[in-house]
Parts: C-alpha cells; structure tokens; sequence
C-alpha cells in the first residue's frame, strides 16, 4: 500500500489543483445532470468525525432512520439510490479525501463479512499487509458465512448492490478523480492485497469488487478511445483544409484534448493492467470455483465490450483453458461468455485460432456430465456453426446429432435446433420457384430430409423422441399434413424418386408422432416431469390444431388404410390417428361418408390379419369411436355388433368341430380356430362381451387341452388371457351394484375355476403356456385378495381368493425353476437381443410374484426365498429385490426381519449340505452369505428406535438358530449351527445400547459354563459375537485416553463440561432401557434350552461418562476399560452371593476386558509414535482460525506451456508512473495446473 504520508504529499503538490466543482461534470457534455437539492446536506467525512448526517433516498432528505449509518450498511439496505450514496460519497472525498477514502476501505472490509474495522491511526502509519494481517486477526470465522456466501434476497440483492455501486463509483469519477493518482491507487492496492489473502471471504469478496472495477474501467477505456478516435478525425479534418479557412486555434485545442485524451487512456491501461496482472491472474485459478467463475465472467465481459483492446488470443487462452474446469458451474461459465463472442459476426474473425485450437474440446463437452453444461456446449456449436459451415467436420456435427434421442428434454432440444439449423436451413436459388403445397414444395424435400435422417440413425428408433427435440424449431414443418400425405399417396413426378417402403414407414410414424405432439402437448414418456398447465393461448391453438388434424385425415386416412391394408407395421400406425380426432367434425364438417369408409376399411383389416399389434390398434379404434357422447355412436356400434356377432359364431362353431373330434386338430383347423380366438381377445380387452358367454366355451377349450395335452400353445395362451377379460368384465359389471345375487355366486364359481385350471397349466410342457398361466394367476390372486373390499366395497367379500399352503409352493417353485436362471442356462435363445427379451420376462414374472408379498397374498415367509437371492442376481432383480424388502418393512417390521433372517438360515443349511460342518470359515460361500447379512443390515438405515423391535427380534431368531442343532462331535463341542453367530454378528451394530446388554442376556441363556472358557477356534464365532455385543454397551466403564499432547489434555479438561450433568439419573436409565425388547426374554424361559450360564454382575463406574467424540486427527486413538481399582463403586453389593458359575465367568470378563485394554493401548502407542515421528499435531481450540491454502498448488508454473508463442495482446504492459511502483512488484504466481484441470489440459499446446 502506499503509505498514507507520502500520498498526502502527492495530494497537496498535484492533486488539490485538479479537483474542482466540475469534477462529476461531462466534458462532452453526455452524462452531466445539476445537482439537485444537496444544500446543507453532510458528507461522509462529517459522518466519520460523529456529526449529524442526514441520507437521501433518491434526492430527498430521509428522516434520523438513516443517520450515522456506515456505507456498508446504506448499501445493504438498498433504500438509497446508488447514484445518490456515490454523488455524497464524492462530496465527502472532495472535502476530506482521506476520511473518505477510509470510509471506502472499511466498507470493502465489512462486505466481506469482517467485523473489524480500519482505524484513521491504522490509515495513515500501515502498509496494506498490516492492515489485513491485522483484519484477519479479527476475522470471525466461526460460521464460515459472509455476504457473498449467504443464502437469502437481502443477500442476493446485496451482490447486486455491491456491483452497482463500483461501477456507478467509477463512471461517476471518470473525469477526473480517477486520475488523481490517490483513489484508484488506494483501493486497486487494497483490493489487490486482499484478494491474495488465505481468508476465503476477503478473497471472494476483494475479487469480485476488483473484477467489478476491472470492467467499469473498460468501459471508461472504450470511452476514451473513441473520444480519441472523433478527436484524431476532427483534427485530421481541421488540418486537411486550406490554409485561409484553417482555425489554428481549434488545432492547438484538438491537439491538446487529444494528448490529455491519450494521456488519461495510458493512465486506465495502466490502472487495468494492474487489476489484470495483480488479481486475475493468479484468481482465475483459484481454489474456490466461484471465484473462478467471477474472473471468467467478467473476461467474457471485457473481450465483449471492447473487442479491439481484449479480443485476442492473449486473453481468450484463459476461457480456453478453464473449459477443462473440473468444476461443472466454471464450465458453464465459459461456455456463456464465448456464446456472447460467437453470437456478433464481426467478432467471428477473431476467433478462428480459438476455434481451431479449442473445438474438439467444446464437442466434447456436449457429452458433459452436467446437463446444463452440455446444453450450453451445443448453443455454442450452433452458434459456430452459423458462422461458418466449413468448421465443424461431418464427425463433429454427427456427435452432436444423436443427441436429439437423449432423455434430458434440454439437451435434446439444443441438439434439435443444431440440426435443424445443419440440415433444414439452408435454401439455395432453386428453391425460391417451389409451389407451396404437394411433392414439390420445400416441406416437402426437408421431410424427406428428416426422414433420410431417421433411418440412418440406426442405433435409435424412438420417432417420438426426434419429433419433440425438433419441435420447438420446426413446428410448422412438422405440422405440414398436407405434405405428408402428399408423399405418401400421390404418384412421384417424372423424375422424381419415390419413396422407398423403409421410407414410407418412418414418415408414418413421425406423422402419427407429430400427431400426438400436437394433441397431447407435452413430450412423450421418459422425457419430462410431467404435463404441465396450459394456457389459454396454448388451449386455443391446441383445439384449432385439432380440428385440422381431424378434417385432414378424416378423408385422407381411409385411402391410407386402404393402399397398406397389407402392411401390419404401417396400418398398426394409421389406426392410432382416431384417438386424437375431434369426433364432432364428422357431424358438423358432413364427413359422414368419409366415416363409413374409415369403418369398412378398419373391418376389411380385421378380417386380414391375425396380427395382436394390429388388432389391439382395430380395437382401441372402435373403442375411440364409440363414445356415446357423440351422434356417431350408432353408425359405428351397429357395424361392431355386426362384426363380433360375426367372429363369436364363427369360434363357436370350430370350437364344436374341434371338441367333437377328439383328436389332434389339423392345421387348418387351429389356424381357423387360434386366429378367431386373437380377434376376439384383442376386442375383449377394450369391449365387454359378456353377453355372449365366452367362459363356458374358453373353459372347454382349456379343460380338452388338459385332458388331451394336444392343444398347440398359442391357443392355450389367448384362451387364457381370454377368459382372465372375461372375469374383468363380470367383475366391473358386479362392481357397479346392478348385479344380483346369482351374478355373485357364478362369478365366485367362475373365479375359483379358472385359478384351479391356471394352477394346472403351470406344469405344462410349453414355457410360453407356463408363464401365461402364472402372469395371469398372480393377477388375479391379487385383484381377488382381501382388498377388493377396501373402499366400503364389503358386498364384494364373498369374491375373495386366499390361496392355500399349495398353490403358494407351487408359485415359489415356479419362480426359483424359471426365474433364477443363469442365461448361459437358459437356452431358448442365443442372440443378445433375444437374452434381453427374455430377462424381461423373467422380471415381469418376478415382479408379479412380489406384490402378492407386498400385498400380503401370501405369507411373507415365502419372501425367503426370493430375498436370498439379492446379491447372485443383484445386476437382473437387484431393484425388484430391494423394492420388495422396502414394502414388506413398511407392512410389518417384525415380520421382515424375521423373513431376512430365515434366508440367511436357509442360505446356511444349503452350505452345510453342500460342505459339510467342518467347513472353512474364509470359503467364499461363508463369506457371500456375509456379505448378504451385511447388505440386509445395511437396508434398515439409520433409525434405530424405527427398527428396534425388528432388530432384537431378528437377533433372537438368528441365536435360537445358532443353539438349535446339537454338536455332531458330540457333547463339548461346539453347535452345528455355532458359525451362523459370525453372519448374525453383521446386525450387531444396529442395536441399541440397552438392547445389546437384553441380546446379551439372551445369549447366555444358551451358553453353557464350559462354553465360556473355550478359545479355540471352532468357538470363534460366539467369541466374535459376544464382543459385538459389548462393544458400546459397557460404555459406562469406559474412558478415553488423550496421550498426543498435554496441550490437547487441558484443553479437553477446560472445554468438557462436568460428567456428572451428563449421568442419566436411574427413573431415565430404566425408561430408555428395553423393557418391551426383553419381552420375548422372558416368553423363552419356559422352553426347552441347552443348559443355561448365569449372567454376570454388572460393574459400573460411580461417574458415568460419554464417550469422547474423537477430533479426526485422534482417530486411531484407542478405548479400552478401566483398572479394577477404579470400578468399584458404592453401587456395588460387595455383600451379593454369588455362585461359582458366576464368579468364574466374572473373572474370565475381567480378564478378557484387560486384554483388550492392553492390546488396544499398544496399537494406540504405537500410533502416536507414527505420528510423533510424522512430525503432525493436533490444532488447539484457542489458535487462529482455519484459512485455506489459495493456491491449489505451488510446484509448477504454467508459463511454459506458452514458450515460444507470440500473442498480439493489447499493449497496456506500459512501464508503471512512479506512483504505482507499488503495483509493479508482482508475486510471481505458482500452481498446478492439474488440481483443477483435467489431464487433457494438460498434455496439449496452447494456441
């Protein structure tokens, strides 16, 4: 800082002569305004000396609310106009520049949080590192808050303000106060050493103000070069003139505003280049990412506004270099300032070697794992992209393409327009004589054009999805029906190439999708929250988009229909256009005649196919135009009536021929017989039929192919899905109340029925048959379950379907038989799309069968079976899993754990089966079947009061397991099932701290005397988990050892709080205790159990203490009991008798306690020895606050990266006025490019 003395000097010799009354005036006359009502108003200068001050709010005086308020204040509370607290501030510095300009200091020091002040002693006798030595000091770090980081509209608004004010500061004073050479130099000093501060708030706030200022001076900068350049043009013009008409006045003037013009110019490009070189420089880099983004925005600010000065190479290598940001928010901050560059033509030529050199890098962002970067990435492309076409490679615009198909809405939308911008914008001299409509209008060719693009993108074929992301930016082409059908029915022109049939077909589908964009207005499914509310604009152009699409294919879709009726894929598409018609048009448009040939049409395509797609498209047709609110409805029921009277006679009379055979049918006949039964199940799905009594005839047709076994699968199949529509709709039809009671009783008949013959079908010889049958019988179990009387639906009751024990064993079978499968078992198919459809299936089927558990169709121990495989199958059926355990928690906790527990056993019993008892603990079935406990453990969270019960209760299913099955090496030995303790000890962690002293207890019941005093390693597991028991529940007894340093230990002993405020008094010790979890301890005692080992007495200590939260540096400091001398307390019985039983396990507790207290205390030393030799301590509580590192590193410099590279950067690198000799000693700047860059970076040249 320069000191306070010397620019008094200074101010006294130059600068007092250059402030006047017309400081804030225009020279040119632009931006002066008279000043208004400032008679007796106080300066700021008088509000440091303790006078009364009185603000102004926009020009007028305000009341005493605002006296003796400091700027920071004024300015935080936003209620003056920032043009008013700069026009007092001015007036302030004009009387009392350095009062003033202390005031300005300390603002700067209290924006960034600081609650210190700089005294005027302070001022006038510190140089700036004292000073902010000194305001660190008095930094309250405590909250790491400060202004700019907190949350909040006064915050927020405060930013504004902050910005508003510096750059208001320097426009005001741009005349003349700002080449005093006392102001600018102060606060460019301060900002300076402030931003180089490890105080994170100094150094955000610093270099936002100095980054602030930084684009204020530009701005003065531009200013004065083109008054330079009008002043150069004036005087070029004077001097060209004749001798007799030349003013030598006026040149002489020109010639002196033109020196004091460049004069002023050198002054700011010094002033800049100080800011540049002493606070971007090394800020740019910074730690803190928003630091980085502050400097990144304002450079793109700089290089916008005055293009001619920062424009370059120089200064763009920047932006290019922290696009390798690791930090997704600086990303996006450089890919908005080059968007601002790109966007004007004019700078387009100065960015060819940026683009050049940094292309491959913006192509690769659009792949960003930040959406909103990669949004960005590809405006920024599309923006070069129209600048020149020759820049970007077919492979560039190719990565870019296939990102229309993306599942972020924004992304795919910013892909679309640079497609639409690639492929559709473009028109050449030819186009301009087009017709408007037909083949041959330009719609025409850039629907060919999206459509060529549709098909070559080959890895996807979502039509909906292209159609949305082009839709914001090519509506209007894709609202071109006329166009399109154009295509598709009139004959192509001398010359002109038709359309192909792959051709054909993608146009149908994008119309049907464009359809639907149209009608729906919101993106199809995966893409996008959901539909959103229109407004009365958007509602309107919906409806006329409606009625338009409904007059033109009214009469166009029949021909449609009518030249592909051959073609399933494209009629399945055609026949989708009804639902979105505005049916009134038929009657009011008189489209009538069109109506009746939509409905042959649609009937002559039932007839000739056997196709489920296109008949399933026939039905939900019929089903759109049969809605009783419109006139048509009896047109088009009468020609549905006809056509299913038609198709249930005709199955009716070859079931007959069929049955009475009683043999295999022919081909012919099953074909006859299977393609009747499709169409009528595919209009059973959306149509009620049951006035034709299709269950009795699909029942036999079941019970012959049972009895018989010849009945072909896919006959079996539909008849199947048949009569499940038939059931629905009896169900719907009962539901509705006009039932009687004899509809109840046949449909509980019909009901059990077909379950019986489900249950059959699931040993059938076909796999398609098995599983038709099991999708269908867990529907309906569920649909009949006890909750179809849910909703005061009792009158249902007799309809519910429990199944039995039987039915339930056969469906677990079927799923561990068919479901988990490993794929290089299953062999019915080799392809890999063949492998994905059938893990499909496979998911379905195990789906359905997990919301019987979930619904509590079936006993939820059957879930065992299913939750065991979680981790062998966890990549296929992880997440149906994991779902289900998540439901049948949410039912019954209890019975959850119970059912976790049980798959581990089952788990257990199979590995005993396949090892036997003497098996490796380490063998990796052992350890999967960990793993598993672990991950179950895992899944009850972190709530343990939620999962109290369940835990204890899975703790005492998993010991009686333990302690079930006697010692195959007969009496002494350990339990066969002794090693499921080491799986159960993976829950331990979950228990409370009482209910581990209750689990212990259980525990013990079960342990015989001799039991406790084995160590071998057969007796390893119960070892393991009675420890896992202990630990944390002897909490009492325990204490923590602080050996790192006496400092550390008196500053425990001053800081913690007395132990005895923390004892809980007995009444609170018992009501926390586990009086509900014991219940089940005491159930037990009646029971048959291996002899029991009396419980130890409990010894306490006589002040109970917490455990010490460990500081992360003693983390490896160890825990181990206390002495026996120090245990015993008063509340001890000395007197109690005790047995020898209980003696002797007391012993052996004491003994194991110090054994684990001195093989503790030994790691714990030799720990500290680690770290005694590592040469780290611990920080006390009293030492100055926590300041990060500002530079990330200090190894390496990035300066060589540019050797040899000559930049044409703008020349304000002049030598400093011995005034700013200060700012010229620059530090140089370290770093490690690679702590915030990736290794890209790193590995390229620049520029």
């Amino acid at each position: 800082m320069i000191a306070a003395q010397d620019l008094q000097t200074d101010f006294y010799q130059e600068g007092h002569s250059r402030l006047s009354d017309t400081d804030l005036e225009d020279l040119e006359g632009r931006n002066g305004k008279p000043g208004k009502g400032k008679k007796g108003k106080k300066t700021l200068g008088e509000k440091l000396k303790g006078s009364e001050v009185r603000g102004r709010v926009n020009g007028h005086h305000q009341e005493n609310d605002m006296e003796n308020l400091s700027l920071f204040e004024i300015v935080k509370l936003g209620k003056s106009a920032t043009q008013s607290v700069v026009d007092d501030w001015i007036e302030s510095y004009k009387t009392d520049r350095d009062s003033a300009l202390l005031e300005l200091i300390n603002f700067f020091i209290h924006c960034s949080g600081c609650k210190g002040a700089v005294s005027f002693e302070m001022f006038r006798h510190m140089q700036n590192s004292e000073i902010i030595r000194k305001m660190t000091e008095e930094f309250d770090e405590d909250s790491g808050d400060y202004p700019l980081a907190m949350a909040g509209p006064v915050w927020k608004k405060f930013k504004l303000s902050l910005c508003e004010f510096i750059s208001v500061l320097v426009r005001q004073c741009q005349y003349s106060i700002i080449y005093d050479e006392y102001m600018m130099d102060t606060i460019i000093s301060l900002l300076t050493g402030l931003s180089d501060s490890q105080v994170r708030a100094f150094r955000h706030t610093s270099t936002l103000a100095a980054m602030k200022l930084m684009t204020a001076l530009v701005n003065v900068a531009l200013n004065l070069s083109i008054n330079l350049d009008n002043t150069q043009r004036q005087y070029e013009t004077e001097r060209n003139k004749s001798i007799g008409k030349r003013a030598n006045d006026r040149l002489e003037f020109l010639l002196q505003k033109r020196k004091e013009l460049q004069e002023n110019q050198d002054e700011i490009e010094n002033m800049m280049n100080a800011i540049f070189k002493g606070v971007f420089i090394h800020r740019y880099r910074d730690v803190i990412a928003e630091i980085r983004v502050v400097c990144i925005e304002e450079i793109g600010m700089w290089m916008k506004m005055y293009s001619e000065a920062f424009l370059n190479d120089s200064y763009l290598k920047y932006v290019g270099w922290t696009m390798y940001d690791k930090q997704g928010e600086v990303r996006l901050k450089c890919l908005t300032a080059l968007q601002g560059l790109y966007y004007s033509r004019e700078l387009n030529a100065r960015l060819e070697l940026f683009t050049s050199r940094f292309k491959d890098r913006i192509v690769s962002m659009t792949l960003d794992k930040e959406y909103d970067v990669a949004v960005q990435a590809i405006k920024l492309l599309t923006l070069v992209l129209q600048s020149s076409d020759e820049v970007l490679t077919a492979e560039d615009c190719e990565s870019v393409y296939h990102l229309v198909y993306s599942a972020h809405r924004p992304v795919a939308v910013a892909a679309g327009e640079f497609l639409y911008k690639k492929l559709f914008s473009h028109h050449g001299p030819e186009d301009e004589g087009r017709p408007r409509r037909g083949r041959q209008c330009l719609n025409a060719n850039l629907i060919r054009t999206t459509v060529l693009f549709f098909l070559e993108s080959e890895l996807h074929e979502h039509g909906a999805y292209l159609v949305d992301s082009l839709w914001d930016c090519a509506s209007e082409l894709l609202k071109d029906w006329e166009s399109m059908i154009s295509l598709l029915l009139d004959e192509p022109f001398p010359g002109e190439e038709a359309l192909t049939d792959a051709q054909e077909t993608a146009l149908i589908e994008i119309m049907l999708c464009a359809v639907r964009q149209t009608c729906e207005c919101h993106p199809p499914i995966g893409r996008g929250s959901g539909r959103r509310v229109l407004t009365a604009k958007e509602k309107k152009t919906q409806l006329d988009d409606r009625t338009k699409i409904t007059e033109t294919f009214a009469v166009a879709l029949p021909l449609l229909l009518a030249k592909y009726s051959m073609e399933p894929e494209k009629v399945t598409n055609l026949l989708q256009f009804p639902q979105y018609f505005d049916l009134e048009i038929y009657t009011t448009g008189r489209l009538e005649k069109h109506l009746d040939a939509l409905l042959r049409q649609v009937r002559d395509v039932v007839e000739k196919h056997t196709d489920t797609d296109v008949l399933e498209a026939c039905s939900v047709t019929f089903h759109a135009l049969c809605s009783e609110e419109f006139t048509i409805y009896n047109r088009v029921d009468i020609v549905r009536s006809q056509m299913l009277d038609e198709q249930i006679d005709k199955f009716h009379r070859l079931l007959e021929d069929v049955l009475q055979e009683g043999e295999e049918p022919d081909e012919d006949d099953a074909y006859q017989v299977l393609s009747t039964l499709k169409r009528i199940t595919a209009f059973h799905n959306a149509h009620d039929l049951t006035k034709w009594d299709l269950f009795t005839s699909n029942y036999r047709l079941l019970n012959s192919g049972l009895q018989n076994g010849d009945m072909p699968e896919q006959i079996v199949a539909h008849a199947l899905q048949c009569t499940h529509y038939v059931i629905l709709w009896h169900l719907a039809k009962v539901s509705e109340g006009s039932a009687n009671k004899d509809d109840m009783v046949l449909l509980r008949r019909q009901v059990r029925a077909f379950c019986l013959m489900c249950q059959r079908y699931l040993n059938s010889i076909s796999t398609a048959v098995k599983e038709q049958a099991f999708t269908i019988l867990c529907d309906a179990l569920l649909i009949f379950s006890y909750q179809i009387v849910a909703s005061g639906r009792e009158a249902l009751e007799p309809l519910v379907f429990t199944p039995d024990a039987s039915l339930e064993s056969e469906l677990l079978n079927f799923i561990l038989d068919h479901v988990f499968v490993d794929q290089d078992e299953d062999s019915s198919t080799d392809d890999e799309a063949g492998k994905i459809e059938a893990l499909h299936r496979r998911r379905n089927l195990l789906a359905a069968f997990c919301k019987l558990i979930i619904y509590n169709v079936v006993d939820m121990k059957t879930g065992a079976d299913v939750f065991k495989q979680y981790m062998r199958y966890y990549n296929d059926y992880g997440d149906i899993i994991k779902e289900t355990m998540s439901k049948a928690r949410q039912i019954d906790k209890i019975q959850c754990a119970k059912t976790l527990i049980l798959s581990l056993q089952q788990l257990f019993n199979e590995m005993l089966s396949d090892l036997g008892c003497n098996f490796d603990r380490s063998a990796s079935a052992f350890c999967g079947i960990k793993e598993l406990a672990r991950r179950f453990s895992l899944t009850f969270g972190l709530d343990q009061l939620k999962t109290r019960e369940a835990i204890a209760m899975l703790h005492k299913d998993g010991i009686e397991f333990a302690f079930k099955e006697p010692s195959p090496q007969g009496e002494g030995g350990p339990p066969l099932n002794l090693p499921f303790l080491d799986i159960l000890s993976e829950f331990s962690s979950k228990l409370l701290r009482q209910d581990k002293k209750t689990v212990h207890l259980y525990l013990e019941r079960f342990m015989t005397f001799q039991m406790a005093l084995q160590r071998d390693d057969c007796w390893l597991p119960l070892i393991s988990y009675r420890n896992s028991l202990q630990a944390g529940a002897d909490d009492d007894t325990l204490s923590v050892i602080s050996g790192m340093s006496s400092r550390s230990s008196a500053r425990s002993r001053r800081s913690k709080p007395p132990a005895a405020n923390k004892r809980k008094l007995p009444e609170e010790e018992s009501s926390c205790s586990s009086s509900d979890v014991s219940a089940w301890v005491n159930r037990e005692q009646s029971g048959p159990h291996t002899p029991v080992m009396m419980s130890s007495p409990h010894i306490v200590s006589t002040v109970l203490r917490d455990a010490k939260k460990l500081r992360p540096e003693q983390g490896y400091m160890g825990v181990y009991s206390m002495s026996n001398e120090t245990q015993h307390t008063p509340l001890q019985q000395p007197h109690q008798q005790m047995d020898y039983n209980s003696q002797v396990a007391w012993m052996i507790a004491q003994k194991q306690q110090q054994d684990r207290a001195s093989l503790q205390y030994s790691k714990m030393r030799g720990h500290i020895q680690h770290t005694i030799r590592r040469g780290s301590g611990l920080m006390e509580d009293d030492e100055e606050p926590i300041v990060e590192d500002v530079m990330m590193s200090s190894e390496e410099r990035l300066d060589d990266l540019n050797e040899g590279m000559d930049f044409d950067t703008m020349d304000i690198d002049l030598p400093p006025s011995k005034n700013r000799r200060e700012r010229s000693e620059l530090k140089p700047d370290y770093f490690d490019p690679a702590s915030i860059m990736d290794d890209s970076v790193l590995n390229v040249s620049m520029f």
